[in-house]
């Protein structure tokens, strides 16, 4: 590549690059053993004689800044390792800076570079099912299109042919009835979260969630200045009752509530879009893991029963495909659709085309919901494995919530337990275990464990319940 150097005027040119050469190696621009241009092709972009080229690189050379090798190139020395000094750290930009170093970990996750044997962690999906075969013939195809076509930017609200799959597929797996220029493709649902937030809320705006709820919706929110109300759940969902008056927008996860798992019950649903209409309120549903059910029938979305427009519908493929995948989308109420577009192009103008095209396609032909079916069998044998243990060894710790639906299940620690050893002890015997303390706006009634099942198998489950019932035993 050619390197950036600038000359001013046409007086002491070699004294110009020479110094402007070492600033580079110095400063750590120019890596060491990174190649150089030969000094014919810098003298000809530069527009100087050779010459000049010749005796800078010799004088780095003998300097010790450079290494030529004959038939090679000139190289930065690797000797230069370590020169360049450390930048200083930034201050926070005023009004800005203190929002986001205050913000915590969207999540727990799994430690940076730990290595655990059986890891419960949440949101997580198993990739060795998915049936890459097919999805390779859809990316295949995807680049297909892509060659076909020009390069230029598309539409900020997503692929047609996306659009209309997820349109078909929500009409038929969850009731919400909508054309496809209702849709907007977004990064995940983090993104669709975000937007909703972006288009609605104004500093100092009162945004209610759910308490305990999820977190990186909490965190969205305030990081666009919101003041967060929690909100109390009991057995039958969202308390509506304990609204704040002025919520500007009410976040719920009412197919399967986040992190406990029980359902909205109808009675509360039909509160909820009463209340939001009365006040002018958006509701935003992430219907999440609905696509999991284990038992009793599938509960009405918010939107299918939203005859108002008071709904803002998000949804992701993150939890049925794999999380890498970054593919979300939302059905905004109409009056706010044209916003919401437009700040998604303002964001990123729009996701991966290619990405939606293969997506597309892989749900048009079939290979989704057949995916679908596979995984359902695999997490409900899963599920069915984690609440054996739960419920047999490993009673005397833990009261567990079986879910109707998702892929994740809390169990509640039997007093006295302190969380975060438990969690330590798991650890010690590569058992890797996360709480629920900080999904809570305060502190939690009773601390619990989030057992994630879906990236870990059930021979795994197994072998990792018995290891957790063996510490615990050994710890008493």
């Amino acid at each position: 590549m050619d390197v950036h150097l600038s000359i001013h005027g046409r007086q002491g040119l070699a004294g110009q690059l020479y110094r402007q050469l070492r600033a580079g190696i110095v400063d750590g621009r120019l890596a060491p053993g990174e190649r150089l241009p030969s000094t014919r092709d810098l003298a000809t972009q530069l527009g100087v004689s050779r010459k000049t080229t010749l005796d800078v690189f010799e004088r780095l050379i003998a300097e010790g800044y450079l290494r030529s090798r004959t038939g090679d190139g000139t190289f930065v020395a690797h000797e230069m390792t370590g020169l360049a000094p450390s930048p200083s750290p930034l201050s926070p930009s005023p009004g800005s800076g203190s929002i986001w170093e205050a913000l915590p970990d969207a999540l727990p996750h799994t430690p940076p570079g730990a290595t655990l044997a059986f890891d419960f962690v949440g949101g997580v999906t198993d990739k060795s099912l998915f049936p890459f075969d097919k999805w390779r013939s859809c990316v295949s195809h995807a680049l297909r299109v892509q060659a076909r076509g020009r390069g230029s930017y598309r539409d900020p609200a997503g692929e047609q042919e996306l659009r209309l799959a997820v349109s078909r597929y929500l009409a038929f797996s969850r009731a919400v009835v909508s054309n496809w220029q209702d849709v907007i493709i977004t990064q995940g649902a983090q993104q669709a979260i975000d937007l909703m937030g972006r288009v609605v809320v104004r500093p100092g705006d009162v945004v209610a969630v759910e308490d305990p709820g999820y977190p990186p919706a909490r965190i969205a929110f305030s990081a666009l200045g919101a003041q967060v109300a929690h909100v109390p759940v009991d057995a039958q969902g969202l308390v509506v009752d304990a609204l704040p008056d002025h919520a500007r927008i009410v976040y719920v996860t009412p197919s399967h509530q986040f992190p406990l798992g029980m359902a909205m019950s109808l009675e509360r649903r039909v509160a909820l879009l009463e209340w939001a209409q009365r006040r002018g309120a958006l509701v935003l549903e992430d219907d999440y893991d609905g696509e999991y059910r284990f038992m009793g029938r599938p509960v009405e979305s918010l939107k299918s029963l939203d005859k108002t427009g008071v709904v803002a519908y998000v949804g992701t493929f993150s939890k049925t495909i794999f999380p890498e995948l970054r593919v979300g989308y939302v059905i905004p109420p109409a009056p706010l659709a044209t916003a919401v577009r437009r700040a998604k192009q303002v964001g990123d103008w729009h996701s991966c085309t290619m990405t939606q095209t293969a997506l597309a396609k892989f749900m048009l032909d079939g290979y989704f919901a057949k995916h679908l079916r596979r995984m359902h069998k695999e997490y409900a044998a899963r599920r069915a494995k984690l609440l054996e243990h739960l419920e047999g060894p490993l009673s005397p710790w833990f009261t567990p919530h079986a879910p109707a639906a998702g892929i994740h299940m809390v169990a509640h620690l039997k007093l006295p337990q302190d969380e975060q050893a438990l969690i330590a002890r798991a650890t010690a015997v590569s058992v890797g275990l996360y709480g629920i303390s900080g999904m809570y706006g305060g502190q939690p009634p009773v601390p619990g464990i989030l057992f994630g099942y879906g990236g870990i198998s059930v021979a795994d489950i197994q072998a990792g319940m018995e290891k957790l019932a063996g510490a615990l035993t050994a710890a008493r």
